[in-house]
């Protein structure tokens, strides 16, 4: 038996980018796209120093590249930049100060614009408020903060500093932050009296303050008025953000940082065990996100840009704050949930706005798919150029609606490919050049040499099923796991030496596109064969009364697995005997018979964070004990549990 993943789903549909789209576009055809592919890769150092020339250097770099002590890279070495003025200041030395650089919406419907200028100065007085509470270079500083402009004064203030942030999801628990705080040994916590969620108040203080209980290091909680909801206030240690910058010039000086200075601390979610901090450092992630928005994202001038993630995630990092402002741009920031009033929130935001570029996630597409068409057609949604996917693989199905009812089937959708660990994208169209088939992430960014390896370190042929890996460094790569090397090399660069394993199960087609298959500890064995959930839980989805699916392994005797999905049925189809059959056939008849679920589970809805994320580790406790023990703190909807359970017990597999 073979340990290769077998890929089984087809998909032929391709659309060409449109002419004029083309001739406007930082790459216009798929010939230049190859010519650049091919020059970056056989020298990436040139290629990586001339995006690097797009920054602003208060010293300029001896080494492009020293991989002497590989896996540990150190890029632009002898460099010297600071992230905030790569950021804020050039723009408005450049004489774009009074350009929106956020129009932020709140949930209650609140809204504000921010321009540079005054993104500058506000940044500037909180940068000073932070050296005001003892806060230096190098210290760990937690953020636990709403989506509103001040999370990225607070990441920014940080940066300008040199301190080092660490976000943390607002929809984390005290649980959650108190981990991170104990493996980063912060100092000080940036948080709010509380954020808005569906109408509600979410406490941020007090679950700052439950995660503070008993010994820790932290010294200063700087807390931002935002709902106005009653907070306790510790002396000493905690001030509100508008008392700490109240005397405080705009006027801080961007101090330079070598490249390799620690810029922030991430930590991955989902796992067990210790948390995952990746570290990331200056010079090379400004040059990867920098470089990444501006050709994926096809950055010009006039553009409104909006990405509906969170600054918690690696996505709002990448492309909320650094990507999008060290290229200028101008952006919508939503502090709410997708379908808060309802569900014509997000497509009111971008009719109002005129946004010309919306990067969303699968879970918030398929989503929208099962609320109806109807919250769509009622808006003017003719100011959107281009599309883009992010967080997992976008099943085919969820890729078509997406692209005919959003993008009225003029707009690219660029479908990337990419981790915390990367820093940024690494596969993905370029949406001038780049045909595009549902599905696929297409072809890797330039100056990125992915590739997907068998068990022995061969690379796989077109339609074999393998390990993605990274076979050259990049700059935005992560530098390791904060305070653990020995982890960041055991996880990372164990597999094949030298190379980066991703994690992920994937194969290229004949025309040496890559199709993501699900993460290498997501694959099912069933009978000697190795099949990625991704391509199960898209056969799932393209039949036309599933919303939306979700695939786990069980255990089995004879199968090795089972294959269990679990199923959340458009409006108005209830999930019936018979559908669970014309299901199981549907996938049958899309895969093969190896493929169909053993089960079918139909739910009212899927567990997921509030980042859109679907739990699976809460799907595979289920399936294989018929209860949850593990935390489920992070869950949008905690009753949906119940369901889950309920929906086994009830035997509608």
């Amino acid at each position: 038996m073979s340990n290769n993943i077998e890929s089984v789903l087809k998909e032929d549909r391709v659309f060409a980018p449109a002419e004029a789209f083309s001739s406007a576009a930082h790459v216009k055809s798929m010939e230049e796209y190859e010519e650049l592919h091919r020059q970056s890769i056989e020298d990436p150092e040139t290629w990586w120093a001339s995006q690097a020339d797009a920054l602003h250097w208060q010293q300029r770099w001896e080494q492009t590249l020293d991989w002497s002590e590989a896996p540990f890279a150190k890029w632009f070495v002898g460099g010297k930049l600071n992230a905030c003025e790569n950021c804020l200041d050039r723009h408005v030395r450049e004489g774009r100060g009074d350009q929106v650089a956020i129009h932020f919406v709140g949930e209650p419907g609140d809204t504000r614009d921010v321009t540079y200028n005054e993104l500058l100065g506000r940044t500037c007085a909180f940068a000073n408020a932070l050296k005001d509470q003892g806060i230096k270079a190098g210290d760990r500083v937690l953020i636990y903060l709403p989506m509103i402009p001040e999370a990225a004064i607070a990441m920014l203030a940080c940066a300008r500093i040199g301190a080092v942030h660490s976000v943390i999801f607002g929809g984390f628990s005290a649980n959650s932050i108190k981990d991170r705080l104990e493996d980063s040994k912060a100092t000080a916590v940036i948080t709010a009296d509380g954020g808005w969620r569906r109408g509600s108040i979410v406490p941020l203080k007090a679950n700052v303050d439950e995660a503070l209980e008993g010994e820790n290091t932290i010294e200063k909680v700087i807390v931002l008025e935002r709902c106005s909801n009653e907070v306790t206030m510790t002396e000493g240690r905690d001030i509100w953000w508008h008392d700490a910058t109240e005397h405080m010039t705009d006027e801080c000086p961007a101090e330079a940082f070598d490249a390799e200075h620690p810029l922030f601390i991430l930590y991955t979610s989902g796992s067990t065990g210790k948390p995952k901090g990746i570290l990331h450092t200056t010079g090379g992630y400004l040059t990867g996100t920098g470089s990444t928005f501006k050709y994926i994202f096809d950055h010009q001038q006039d553009d409104v840009y909006w990405c509906t993630a969170d600054v918690g995630w690696i996505t709002g990092h990448s492309y909320i704050v650094y990507g999008p402002m060290v290229n200028g741009a101008t952006q919508v920031m939503y502090e709410g949930a997708p379908n808060f009033p309802d569900w014509n929130r997000f497509w009111e935001i971008v009719e109002t706005y005129k946004v010309s570029i919306f990067y969303t996630a699968p879970t918030a597409i398929r989503a929208f798919i099962k609320a109806g068409d109807e919250h769509v057609e009622k808006h003017d949604l003719s100011s959107l150029r281009l599309l883009g996917s992010v967080g997992e693989p976008i099943n085919p199905e969820a890729w078509m609606w997406y692209y005919e009812k959003i993008g009225g089937s003029r707009c690219p959708i660029v479908d990337t490919w990419w981790q915390t660990e990367t820093g940024a994208i690494m596969i993905s169209p370029l949406p001038g050049a780049t045909p595009l088939k549902p599905g696929t992430a297409t072809r890797p960014f330039l100056g990125i040499d992915a590739a997907i390896l068998d068990e022995t370190g061969q690379e796989c042929g077109p339609n074999e099923g393998g390990k993605l890996v990274v076979r050259q460094p990049w700059p935005s790569m992560l530098r390791t796991i904060y305070g653990d090397d020995q982890r960041y090399k055991d996880t990372y660069w164990n597999e094949y030496e030298g190379i980066y394993l991703a994690g992920d199960g994937a194969r290229t087609d004949d025309d040496g596109f890559f199709w993501i298959v699900g993460r290498l500890d997501d694959v099912l064995n069933v009978s000697g064969h190795r099949l990625g959930t991704a391509e199960v839980e898209s056969a799932l989805v393209s039949h036309d009364a599933v919303a939306e699916s979700a695939v786990v392994g069980k255990p089995h005797d004879i199968k090795g697995q089972a294959v269990v999905a679990f199923v959340t049925l458009k409006e108005g189809i209830d999930g019936t005997p018979d559908l669970n059959k014309e299901l199981r056939n549907h996938v049958g008849a899309e895969i093969g018979a190896i493929a169909k679920p053993d089960e079918i589970r139909f739910t009212p809805a899927l567990p997921k964070t509030r980042s859109g994320k679907i739990m699976r580790r809460l799907l595979k406790e289920i399936v294989a004990t018929g209860k949850v023990s593990g935390d489920v703190t992070t869950l949008e909807d905690k009753k949906i549990v119940d369901a889950l359970i309920a929906s086994g017990e009830n035997g509608n597999g």
